[in-house]
């Protein structure tokens, strides 16, 4: 920027983006003190170099503006574990359901682990049974993103929400002026242990919340 700019000469933008042409350095800078603005090299690897008259100090203002506007409506992509014995109790099963329809309408997408124990392990399909219940019953909210599989002495299902429901999320997001705070949502309640998360955009860290059912 200004004399730090070592080429000769420059290909120079004018403030409102008009081609002025190649002229050299001297020339552009002795231009951008005329009118009170900056120097900016926009595209040094350019042969010659091309450099912009910009107010400088306003344009990183400006960008900083942008970059926290854009952080702001960004909406991380979050997954929730919900975990559930494969003889689970109605009434538990019931409220472990709950917990997966809140997290689907928060557009977090949704690990149902289903934990086989002893004998268990030899009646998969009780597990299969019941992921397959659950994803009946979630279906105007959610689909399953992941079939279910079984990883040891567990089976694991993925469920994420529709675009819709995810959009819905974001706008109400949005118009609470600013990203949720996850710590605050996704405070464990009873019978509810907080896990490790994934991260879904771009250089963001998602929480997950690990929930076990007897």
């Amino acid at each position: 920027m200004n004399e730090q700019i070592r080429a000769r000469e420059v290909r120079l933008v004018g403030p409102e983006g008009e081609q002025v042409g190649i002229v050299p350095l001297e020339r552009a800078l002795q231009l951008a003190a005329d009118v009170d603005l900056d120097l900016v090299e926009v595209a040094p690897m350019a042969r010659p170099p091309v450099c912009k008259l910009m107010d400088f100090g306003k344009f990183k203002y400006e960008s900083a503006l942008k970059a926290r506007e854009a952080r702001r409506n960004q909406q991380q992509t979050v997954i929730k574990e919900m975990k559930l014995r494969p003889k689970i109790d109605p009434h538990d099963y019931e409220t472990k359901k709950g917990h997966v329809v809140r997290f689907l309408k928060a557009g977090d997408k949704v690990k149902v682990t289903i934990m086989f124990r002893g004998r268990e392990q030899s009646r998969p399909e009780l597990g299969y049974r019941l992921l397959r219940r659950l994803e009946s019953e979630i279906t105007d909210l959610g689909y399953v993103e992941a079939a279910p599989k079984q990883d040891g002495r567990n089976m694991i299902m993925v469920l994420a929400p529709h675009r819709a429901v995810k959009a819905s999320a974001v706008a109400a997001t949005a118009s609470r002026g600013g990203p949720r705070d996850r710590a605050d949502e996704s405070a464990p309640e009873a019978g509810e242990v907080a896990a490790t998360g994934e991260t879904a955009a771009a250089g963001e860290t998602g929480a997950v919340a690990d929930h076990t059912g007897e």
